[in-house]
């Protein structure tokens, strides 16, 4: 199985790609200045990576509520259900910015900030969860030499 990590932004998307073994991998984020642009920029990672199922952030309140964000990630995601025609699992992303930004210092962050690389790092960690939940860590002890 292949598996597409997405951070949705309007002005960039974050990506990861994974597969069962279970370790998401920040891709190049799509930075293109115009929508279309990462669009097709987005239908070439899927097609040249032969993505199976895309898993996508969805940016829940800190109350669990569903905002505007929330609700333009799920039309997003519908627009990819149909455009590609696979699977899309929707993941709370709360604090996965956070996570990605940690121990970054602030120069950093304002340097990497417009490259995307926060957006993939955020889309490692959302995909990584993902996969943490599907193909769970085996808790048996390795097997002795």
């Amino acid at each position: 199985m292949r598996f597409l990590g997405i951070d949705y932004g309007t002005r960039r998307i974050g990506l990861a790609a994974g597969d069962e073994l279970g370790i998401a991998t920040p891709l190049p984020a799509l930075v293109e200045a115009d929508a279309a642009a990462r669009r097709r920029a987005l239908a070439q990672v899927v097609q040249t990576r032969r993505i199976q199922e895309i898993v996508l952030g969805l940016p829940l309140n800190m109350d669990g509520s569903e905002g505007f964000k929330a609700k333009e990630s799920q039309a997003f995601a519908e627009e990819l259900r149909a455009e590609f025609g696979l699977p899309v699992h929707l993941v709370d992303e709360r604090l996965t910015s956070h996570m990605a930004e940690s121990g970054m210092n602030q120069k950093q962050l304002r340097e990497i900030r417009g490259k995307g690389i926060i957006d993939s790092r955020a889309a490692a960690v959302i995909l990584q969860d993902y996969l943490d939940q599907r193909f769970p860590p085996s808790l048996a002890a390795p097997p002795e030499a």
